[in-house]
């Protein structure tokens, strides 16, 4: 079946058929119809190829992810893809392991390939992402990198709000000497929220010294070593916020190693509420992503510059907020 017989059928032609098929140009709504109702009746499938020959782009969205084992990132993943399937578009799916080289190359390749645009929901940065997407004018959306400008969106999490209420909750148990485990400084991502965590310490204890900070990967082994650093220490912590949700398991795992219970002994509030959040023991407290609204936030914001050459992006903010359940109690000591 040829695209010229769907235009027989219809009784309309080719070129009409085209643009009902890739949304090139207005077609009235009773044309429209009849087309489609061609398409349907012979159950036609435009060829990719000549669909971006016509386009001169593909029916294809790229999404990197920065770890894909991490269980954060499929929730985001499944609602992206639900998304582009609805708007007829494929998903290429790739893992950058944290990598910015291998990112800004990813991005290349995906340029290459003619892609409509490029979702990097991923934590790493390098320049190379923004020269490469303004040089080939490729829609593009970032995660938290704080970058607006022609056909680049940003959807950006309000890390700072969760995490307050992550320290307003163990101020409010009675815990004054709280600590906090964070991802990797060359990641943007964990420089945001170990300052969320540094203001809203001082905030609650102006003249209080600095809390302990202990650097991890973002990753459940990472969380593991900041804990057993943490173990080492002649001051042990009444509590403990923790970048995600991965690092504050790990902790969990070690504290529970060396004899501490939790919260009896050791309040733990992580970030993410990934699914696994609720089936620890006990069940974690943690801050919420909404990952779901994410996925479908950013691909909003990607279409709203893919068939327009010069469109601004725009700048979505998503909120987080705190859910307690029984990782978190009152102290046991001062």
């Amino acid at each position: 079946m040829r695209i010229k017989d769907i235009a027989r059928e219809a009784g309309v032609s080719t070129a009409t058929v085209s643009h009902v098929i890739n949304k090139t140009k207005y077609v009235t709504d009773e044309t429209r119809e009849k087309v489609q109702q061609a398409i349907k009746k012979f159950n036609y499938h435009p060829n990719a190829h000549a669909q971006m020959l016509a386009l001169g782009k593909s029916k294809i969205i790229g999404l990197l992810v920065s770890d894909i084992s991490n269980p954060f990132f499929p929730e985001i993943i499944k609602s992206v893809e639900a998304a582009v399937f609805d708007l007829g578009y494929n998903l290429i799916l790739l893992n950058t392991n944290y990598d910015a080289g291998r990112a800004v190359e990813y991005v290349h390749r995906l340029i290459q390939m003619k892609v409509a645009g490029i979702l990097l929901l991923i934590s790493e940065f390098d320049e190379g992402l923004i020269t490469e997407a303004k040089r080939k004018k490729t829609s593009i959306v970032f995660h938290d990198l704080g970058i607006v400008g022609e056909k680049m969106s940003n959807v950006i999490l309000d890390y700072a709000v969760g995490i307050d209420e992550a320290v307003q909750h163990l101020v409010s148990l009675g815990h004054r000497n709280i600590a906090y485990i964070g991802g990797s400084h060359e990641i943007y991502s964990g420089r945001v929220r170990e300052q969320a965590f540094i203001d809203s310490m001082k905030k609650h204890f102006p003249k209080a010294v600095a809390p302990k900070i202990y650097e991890g990967d973002f990753r459940f082994e990472g969380g593991r070593r900041a804990a057993h650093q943490m173990l080492q220490e002649k001051d042990l912590p009444t509590a403990v916020v923790v970048a995600n949700d991965l690092m504050a398991l790990g902790a969990m795992q070690e504290f529970k190693a060396s004899g501490l219970q939790v919260p009896q002994d050791i309040s733990i509030i992580g970030f993410d509420d990934i699914a696994f959040a609720s089936l620890s023991e006990p069940a974690l407290t943690t801050v919420c992503s909404p990952r779901v609204e994410i996925g479908r936030r950013a691909v909003e914001a990607l279409m709203l510059t893919v068939d327009r050459p010069h469109q601004q992006g725009i700048e979505v903010r998503i909120p987080t907020y705190l859910i307690k359940r029984n990782s978190t109690a009152p102290p046991s000591r001062k």
